[in-house]
């Protein structure tokens, strides 16, 4: 059959039962649900605050999105990190980016945590391997994934497709790892989802030194005044006085 070809005509629709019209507008819509649930980065639509925190990242290499619960921090941080790891960069996208593959990690506080939050945003949901490749990387670009033997459902790594052609790599982390577990890797950028320890947030930015990469980090400020956040505060204020 040629592509030009309609696939309905009026007489075989006219041949349809009631039922059978229902059936077929059932499966044209689960059809357009699919490609839609694998293709939900073309769909982001960032608000005022989530373009300022993608559009900082053009200079900054350092970069904190906080803000109150369910606000949309961590699915900001999971569409910039889906984002760099494919190349496939939207028309308003004025932060920094990558004209070739990338190896970035992604982390939060336990290896449970990373799960539930950043892999389930980028990948698709954990407990049921039928949606992975319905998260925020484009179900066509995943290519490949490897488990983390400690933690039921959870991804050690994960291979992605890059607009190049060539493929990046993402590694998931937890702080209860240790700093020590943050160290060796050469790095283009590391998500940090929920507040880290200094030494592990340090080591991680350390990670991405010889690139001239980047961190960034979302979370709401749980711990009030930490060194972390302290950190932060204080960088904007020497910005603000210079």
């Amino acid at each position: 059959m040629s592509s030009t070809t309609p696939r309905w005509t009026d007489a075989s629709l006219r041949s349809l039962t009631p039922s059978d019209l229902r059936s077929e507008l059932a499966k044209t819509l689960e059809s357009k649900r699919r490609r839609r649930d694998r293709n939900r980065l073309a769909a982001y639509s960032p608000y005022t605050k989530q373009i300022e925190f993608h559009a900082a990242g053009k200079g900054a290499r350092e970069r904190l999105l906080m803000a109150g619960n369910q606000l949309g921090k961590t699915y900001c941080g999971a569409a910039e990190a889906a984002i760099h790891l494919t190349g496939l960069y939207p028309d308003w996208w004025t932060g920094r980016r990558f004209e070739r593959p990338v190896r970035a990690w992604v982390g939060s506080k336990t290896g449970e945590v990373t799960r539930d939050g950043c892999q389930r945003l980028l990948v698709g949901e954990p407990k049921d391997k039928g949606q992975w490749g319905t998260g925020m990387i484009p179900g066509r670009t995943l290519l490949g994934w490897s488990a983390r033997a400690s933690t039921p459902g959870a991804l050690d790594g994960l291979t992605v497709r890059h607009a190049s052609g060539a493929v990046s790599t993402l590694g998931f982390k937890s702080y209860d790892q240790g700093r020590e577990k943050w160290q060796g890797e050469t790095l283009d950028f590391v998500w940090f989802d929920e507040e880290p320890p200094l030494d592990v947030y340090i080591e991680g930015l350390t990670r991405t030194n010889a690139t001239g990469g980047m961190a960034y980090l979302t979370f709401t400020p749980l711990l009030g005044m930490s060194e972390v956040v302290s950190l932060f505060l204080q960088q904007d204020g020497a910005e603000a006085g210079s």
